[in-house]
C-alpha cells in the first residue's frame, strides 16, 4: 500500500478526470471566446477576423459606458450599503436567543427562490398603481412613484432587489462565523462591562473580518455578472439608466441583429474588469481584512 501511494501515476489517475473535465468545460470556452472576440461573427455564417474593432467600438459606445457605470453603482451600493447591513443583522440573529434557526431560514429564503419569481415579486410591489409600496406612501401623503418607469428610482428599485435577494445567503455566511467566536470571549467582556454595541463593534466585527473579505470579494464579483434580475424587471430600460454590461452584452448577442463576435470581446471585457477589481480588493484592503494580526 505503501508503495502504491509513492507511484505518481495513481496520483495521475485521480487528478486527469478533473484536469479534462476543467478544460473541457472552462479552458476551451475561454479560448474560443478569446479568439472570436477579435472577429465579426453572428454565429452562423462564416467568421471575419477585424481584430480590435470590437474591442474600440464598446469603448466609444456611450451606452457601453453607461453600462460600465451602472456596474459601478452596484459595487459600491453592494460595499458600502449592502455589507454593513448584512453584518449589522447577522449580529442581530447572533444574539436572538429563541427562534434563531427560524431567523436564519426565512432571511434564506430569498436566495434560494428563482430571479424571475423575484423580478415578478417586486414588479408587483413597485407597481405606481396597485404596488403595495406606493399605497403604503400614499398614507403620508406621497404622490404615486413610478419606481421602475422613472430614471431617477430605477436603479434604485433594481438595487434594492437585488439586495433583498442575496443578503439572507452572505447574513448565513457571517452568522456562521459569529456563531464560530468562543462564548467565553464575550463572557468575558460583559463581565468586564462592555455594553452589546461595544462587544459587537470591538470583539465580534474583528474577530470575523476573514469572512467579512469574503464576503465583499463575492459581492464585487457578483455585482460585475449582475443581469438575470435587469432583464426581468427592466431590460435595462427606461432609456439605459439600468443597463448593466452583462445585459449590454445579452442585446447585443442575441439581439434583432446579433453580433457573436462582439458579445465574446463584451464578456472579455466583464472577466478583466472582475479579475482587476478582486485583484486589486486582495492586495490592498483585502489583504488587511483577511488579518495576520
Amino acid at each position: 500500500m505503501k508503495s502504491a501511494l509513492k507511484n505518481p501515476y495513481i496520483y495521475a489517475m485521480f487528478v486527469l478526470p478533473t484536469l479534462l473535465l476543467y478544460c473541457l468545460f472552462f479552458i476551451y470556452p475561454m479560448a474560443s471566446s478569446s479568439f472570436y472576440a477579435f472577429t465579426d461573427w453572428n454565429g452562423l455564417e462564416d467568421y471575419k477576423f477585424i481584430g480590435f474593432d470590437n474591442f474600440t467600438t464598446a469603448f466609444s459606445d456611450p451606452d457601453f459606458r453607461n453600462a460600465i457605470v451602472n456596474n459601478m453603482y452596484f459595487i459600491l451600493f453592494s460595499v458600502f450599503i449592502q455589507v454593513p447591513l448584512i453584518i449589522f443583522f447577522a449580529i442581530l440573529v447572533g444574539h436572538v436567543k429563541r427562534f434563531q434557526g427560524f431567523y436564519k431560514t426565512t432571511v434564506f429564503i430569498p436566495s434560494i427562490l428563482s430571479t424571475s419569481v423575484i423580478g415578478i415579486l417586486w414588479g408587483f410591489i413597485y407597481e405606481p398603481e396597485i404596488g403595495p409600496l406606493n399605497k403604503l406612501l400614499s398614507v403620508f401623503g406621497i404622490d404615486p412613484i413610478y419606481w421602475l418607469a422613472d430614471t431617477k428610482w430605477a436603479m434604485f428599485a433594481v438595487l434594492a432587489t437585488n439586495a433583498w435577494q442575496w443578503m439572507g445567503f452572505y447574513i448565513v455566511l457571517v452568522l456562521a462565523a459569529i456563531l464560530a467566536i468562543p462564548r467565553e470571549v464575550n463572557e468575558a467582556a460583559e463581565i468586564d462591562g462592555a455594553s452589546g454595541r461595544q462587544r459587537a463593534l470591538l470583539i465580534t466585527v474583528p474577530l470575523i473580518r476573514p469572512i467579512i473579505s469574503v464576503v465583499i470579494m463575492l459581492s464585487i464579483a457578483g455585482a460585475m455578472r449582475v443581469v438575470d434580475i435587469i432583464l426581468v424587471m427592466t431590460k435595462g430600460g427606461p432609456v439605459g439608466s439600468t443597463e448593466v454590461m452583462a445585459s449590454y452584452l445579452v442585446n447585443e448577442a442575441m439581439g434583432v441583429d446579433p453580433n457573436y463576435g462582439f458579445g465574446t470581446a463584451i464578456s472579455l471585457i466583464i472577466f478583466a474588469f472582475a479579475l482587476v477589481l478582486t485583484a486589486l480588493y486582495q492586495l490592498t484592503l483585502g489583504r488587511n481584512q483577511g488579518g495576520n494580526d
